[in-house]
């Protein structure tokens, strides 16, 4: 399966990782190359396997999955983190998004929901729900004022990607941005995806982030 979504499942509670596991390897489309039981051997996990997916717990003894998933976001820009938590609005859940995990997933997600989001973070998208995007927002506007201006560089927007990369901003879904802005779903996906790219921005997330940066949206 070499176009599969190649997966590491990083918890310290064995039946977690069990119970992930059989779910996705039951997928054509996902295999789990490797597990860990935190965050230290999540790192050397990744560097060996190079996995295209992180399902990281955030809560673990040692190295929790804030500081994992700083590193491994350094050193493997291509793999996506995938944060697991017990609670929606898990300070320690948006501490690994700043770091740069695409999203987070509950525990007790359904398996529809699990399998989801770790397609769904393969493709670049962001696994967060509007609601949990604005607290997460509030969560990190105290340090994104304090960070210093950015170049602004949605001059290689056109218009209508302009006004559609605003909306991103304010933690829209493609189904809201479509709604709002009179277009089909399938056109929004389109734009996000000429966004993300013009930009040079890692996923839905980090275009969040940056909207808010460059006083776009408040």
């Amino acid at each position: 399966m070499s176009d599969s979504i190649r997966v590491l499942l990083v918890d310290d509670q064995e039946l977690i990782r069990v119970g992930f596991g059989l779910v996705l390897e039951a997928e054509p489309d996902i295999e789990v190359v490797g597990e860990a039981a935190d965050g230290e051997a999540a790192i050397a996990a990744a560097r060996t396997l190079r996995p295209d997916v992180v399902l990281m717990d955030v809560r673990m003894p040692g190295t929790d999955g804030i500081a994992a998933t700083q590193t491994i976001m350094k050193e493997l820009p291509e793999s996506r983190v995938l944060v697991l938590t017990t609670f929606d609005l898990d300070e320690y859940a948006f501490g690994a998004i700043a770091a740069g995990a695409g999203g987070f997933l509950l525990k007790d997600a359904q398996r529809h929901e699990l399998i989801s989001a770790v397609r769904a973070v393969h493709r670049g998208d962001a696994v967060l729900s509007p609601r949990v995007t604005r607290r997460f927002l509030e969560h990190l506007s105290p340090q994104l004022r304090t960070v210093p201006a950015v170049d602004d560089p949605t001059g290689s927007l056109t218009e209508r990607e302009r006004d559609v990369f605003i909306a991103i901003g304010e933690g829209l879904t493609n189904a809201e941005i479509a709604q709002k802005l009179f277009l089909s779903e399938s056109t929004v996906k389109t734009h996000v995806g000429r966004v993300l790219m013009k930009l040079e921005v890692r996923d839905r997330i980090q275009a969040v982030i940056l909207a808010h940066r460059l006083g776009l949206v408040g």
